[in-house]
């Protein structure tokens, strides 16, 4: 019998042949995963429609006091309008998800307030939605060479260069991504 959370706390990889556009070359962050299904955000992805202060606005929250830009990631298609702040596993509130030792969850207004006046975790990536899965779809998508996992770094999760995450993600493999394809092969 498999581990029942298996794949909390791994990258899912996008194969190149996802026929879904939402997650083509998407490197997704697991949060949870268990038989009632799984949650994870993408970390490769910008929102691009809104900026860490127009957010703070909209929340009541005053201006940033710090210097540093805070990017608003597309965390995925469910929920869209709520937000997530996947962080270094120092920074707790009571409502944090420790997802590992090093990785923590958090979606609290309290969280971007730290944030925004430099008292919030040290390393962080704000995501607006999520990507979720019921119970054993992630496992059929798996099956059906959607997926490919591997266990993440800091570096890669909470790293800002975006453009080359997805093939960093796939080199952690050691695979050729042009020896990837997208269908699955039957013996």
């Amino acid at each position: 019998m498999q581990d029942e959370e298996y794949l909390t706390g791994q990258l899912l990889i996008a194969m190149p042949g996802m026929r879904d556009s939402r997650f083509a070359r998407s490197v997704i962050y697991v949060c949870a995963h268990h038989p009632e299904g799984a949650m994870g955000l993408v970390i490769n992805r910008l929102v691009g429609a809104i900026t860490f202060p127009d957010l703070l606005a909209q929340l009541g929250i005053g201006p940033p006091t710090i210097d540093e830009e805070i990017r608003v990631h597309f965390g995925g298609p469910v929920e869209s309008g709520r937000g997530f702040v996947l962080h270094s596993g120092e920074y707790r509130q009571d409502s944090t998800l420790q997802v590992d030792e090093t990785v923590a969850l958090t979606a609290t207004v309290d969280i971007l307030r730290d944030i925004a006046h430099g008292q919030g975790p040290r390393r962080s990536l704000l995501a607006l939605g999520y990507a979720g899965w019921g119970p054993g779809q992630l496992d059929s998508e798996i099956q059906a060479n959607g997926w490919l996992h591997v266990a993440p770094d800091e570096d890669l999760v909470f790293d800002e260069s975006l453009d080359n995450k997805w093939e960093r993600a796939i080199g952690k493999l050691g695979v050729d991504v042009s020896m990837l394809s997208g269908d699955a092969g039957h013996a």
